[in-house]
């Protein structure tokens, strides 16, 4: 029985009383507030009120900003608002899926939807004196504040602590127990990946602009401790989560086999961000060397128009002087 640990969860939650299925998986799971759908369903609303302001005052804004967008909070909802978000907190492997989700593969496509870029096309500015989103924002881009959290001093430790330091330690179990403690790390996961992959995607506005040489290495320094804990889970001989100890009986469901199979999946998805990135990155550069070759080739053509201008003036006075009188 599994009553010894669920038995602390505090206020109603949904737990599934059958095996997962492919048909249980995406059902939807139901909660005691449905934070995550309203969540889902503003940040829709308010990027598609956004983009359509933008379309009324005649801008353009890329489909494929949108649609990656979109696909990230879908993704979202995939892993909050189905019956993974049930069977997350029976089965370790499931609960590994959730927060590979939400840290590594929602925060990239967000972060190509260029949310902040948006937000300061599409918001009108407060006026004189007056400070409204867009002036907070802009405040927030530009603080000391923001220059911290986008450090990779600050967003490696923290996305190695949101591996090591959760599940390698008593909090973990901790969170498990309550409603709000479970809705709590599934917001961390999600904040920590936006805040790991912000600087690196340098898709929208950032304190900091590094090389795109730089970006590859802050993300090849972090990928390696994110493979190396999934072996750590995959390889264990115990378990580490005693939340996850007593799976429901009728289920034949062995604890450590399904951990091990949660190491697996952490130490897989280590390979779709990296590539996400890479990708994303690359095309980055070839468009900024276009852009660079442009402006080079433009002022050149000015130069050289210069040039030629003058060179005819020069001719012009040569003319001039040698006109008989």
């Amino acid at each position: 029985m599994n009553m010894n640990m669920h038995a602390h969860m505090t206020g109603p939650m949904w737990m599934p009383t059958a095996p997962p299925t492919l048909g249980r998986l995406l059902a939807w799971h139901p909660q005691p507030l449905p934070v995550e759908p309203l969540a889902c369903l503003l940040a829709l609303v308010a990027y598609g009120l956004a983009v359509w302001r933008l379309w009324r005052r005649g801008d353009s804004w890329p489909l494929a900003r949108s649609v990656l967008w979109a696909a990230g909070v879908v993704s979202v909802a995939a892993v909050t608002c189905t019956g993974v978000g049930g069977y997350g907190m029976e089965m370790f492997s499931v609960h590994m899926v959730q927060h590979m989700v939400l840290s590594m593969l929602s925060p990239i496509l967000l972060l190509l939807g260029a949310p902040a870029t948006l937000a300061l096309r599409a918001l009108p500015a407060a006026g004189h004196g007056r400070i409204g989103p867009r002036e907070v924002i802009t405040w927030f881009l530009h603080s000391r504040l923001a220059r911290v959290v986008s450090s990779p001093l600050f967003t490696l430790p923290l996305f190695i602590a949101s591996l090591y330091g959760l599940y390698f330690t008593p909090l973990f179990d901790l969170l498990m127990r309550s409603w709000l403690g479970h809705e709590w790390m599934l917001a961390h996961f999600l904040a920590t990946g936006l805040l790991f992959f912000w600087p690196i995607m340098g898709v929208d506005p950032a304190p900091r602009r590094p090389s795109h040489v730089l970006r590859m290495l802050e993300l090849f320094i972090g990928m390696p401790f994110h493979a190396f804990f999934g072996i750590a889970v995959m390889m264990s001989s115990g378990l580490i989560a005693g939340y996850f100890a007593h799976p429901p009986a009728g289920w034949h469901l062995s604890p450590l086999a399904d951990q091990n199979m949660g190491g697996g999946i952490a130490w897989a998805f280590s390979e779709i961000p990296t590539v996400l990135v890479l990708i994303a990155l690359l095309v980055q550069w070839a468009a900024s060397d276009r852009r660079t070759a442009a402006r080079t080739d433009r002022q050149a053509d000015r130069d050289n128009d210069a040039e030629l201008a003058a060179y005819n003036a020069y001719l012009a006075r040569l003319a001039t002087r040698d006109r008989p009188a």
